[in-house]
């Protein structure tokens, strides 16, 4: 609630406590003032003290409202009870002096909120008859002029408070049926948070398993296969036939090394693979190809197709490990005599297909992810994905094998 809201509650409030005291006083004040309008001492003596049962009512009302704080200005029986005694004391005093109908015009103000439901028009119209017989010279009503000034005046009178009682309860409805429509956009807000919460838990714990996957995958792909390849070239000096051949390997060995230090640190910071990091992908394929045959002995052939475009940083270095675990996986199993490796650009995607000649699989036959730690077919499909693509395998016995990676073609700007 505003400080407006507060505010207009607060002058409402000394409304309903102070206004029967004030009306009853300025029925009291034109009373004594028009005398001559009381016959004798005893309707003086009657108005009197039913102007003292009036105040002492207020007290006794007023005095509890305590009890009743917890409803508020809610109808009730208690409610009820205080209106029907006000009107009849105010309907006597009319019935003595006409005057006296500014009390009973209490009637109008709170009516909606002391009686309950249909009620509330019968306490109103109540009112009205004692109002309206004021207005015609005071009660009783004696002539026929009088009897149809009264009827006209009840049926104004009547039309006007049940019209602004018929505003007041919509406005009401629609204060009401606001406050449901914040609560419950309240409780959305505090469901929205607690959902907000639990979706930034569960995003945190995704990427802490995301950024798990994606080290474990670049160790796979940059230490395993740096340390597979030096562990082929010490192989080679262990048995080389001369010194010239070791030398040769070893410093393929210690080559290898530094690039995969190299990798790892990079891979530590999420940085691009070392081939990217003065060159664009087709370059950077075209060395990894060239160099792998050179230490493998395998004839690989790369070749683009299609206007080469700048990739985004992401995209090439996903395509970049797929050949990479690619050509590893073709040293290791294949026993391949030649590969392929084809990066095409068409259009709004980019296609890398990896061939080779070797002995071939049964792709429904193979275990993608192994418990000895390889990711293979699996980290490939994995990192297509992550960057919505997608990996195909076509394999068979004796057949040799193709990959082919399928993913957008994002620009380096975008």
């Amino acid at each position: 609630m505003t400080a407006a809201d507060t505010q207009i509650e607060r002058r409402l409030e000394q409304l309903h406590v102070w206004g029967p005291y004030a009306l009853l006083g300025v029925g009291a004040v034109l009373s004594g003032v028009a005398a001559d309008l009381m016959d004798g001492p005893t309707e003086w003596y009657t108005a009197g003290s039913l102007v003292a049962a009036a105040i002492v009512l207020q007290l006794w009302w007023h005095a509890t409202r305590h009890r009743r704080a917890d409803r508020g200005r809610t109808p009730s029986r208690a409610g009820t009870a205080y209106y029907v005694v006000r009107w009849a004391i105010a309907f006597v005093l009319t019935w003595i002096n006409p005057f006296f109908a500014f009390y009973a015009a209490a009637g109008y103000m709170d009516a909606d909120e002391l009686i309950p439901g249909r009620w509330r028009r019968l306490g109103l119209f109540a009112s009205v008859i004692t109002v309206a017989g004021a207005q015609v010279g005071g009660l009783p009503v004696r002539s026929i002029a009088q009897w149809l000034g009264f009827a006209g005046l009840l049926v104004v009178n009547f039309g006007l408070q049940a019209f602004v009682a018929h505003i007041t309860e919509q406005e009401e409805q629609r204060s009401r049926e606001r406050a449901e429509t914040i609560e419950a956009l309240q409780q959305a807000l505090d469901e929205n948070a607690a959902l907000h919460t639990q979706l930034l838990l569960q995003a945190r714990e995704a990427g802490v398993a995301d950024e798990r996957r994606r080290l474990a995958a670049e160790i796979h792909d940059t230490l395993a296969q740096g340390l597979t390849g030096i562990i082929a070239q010490l192989q080679v000096v262990a048995n080389a036939p001369d010194d010239s051949t070791a030398r040769e390997h070893a410093s393929r060995a210690m080559d290898l090394a530094r690039h995969s230090l190299g990798e790892a640190r990079r891979s530590v910071h999420n940085l691009a693979p070392v081939a990217l990091e003065n060159a664009g992908l087709p370059e950077a394929l075209k060395k990894t190809v060239a160099e792998w045959g050179e230490r493998t002995g395998v004839r690989a052939e790369f070749t683009v197709t299609g206007r080469a475009e700048q990739l985004h940083e992401e995209v090439a270095a996903t395509l970049l490990r797929i050949v990479q675990e690619a050509l590893s996986n073709a040293a290791r199993h294949a026993a391949a005599t030649r590969v392929g490796v084809t990066l095409s650009f068409l259009g709004d995607e980019v296609i890398l297909d990896i061939r080779d000649d070797g002995v071939g699989f049964a792709p429904t036959a193979v275990r993608e992810h192994t418990p000895a730690g390889g990711f293979g077919l699996a980290g490939m499909r994995a990192r297509a994905e992550r960057i919505a693509g997608s990996l195909t395998v076509e394999s068979e016995p004796g057949h040799g094998t193709a990959l082919s990676a399928r993913v957008p073609l994002v620009r380096h700007d975008q």
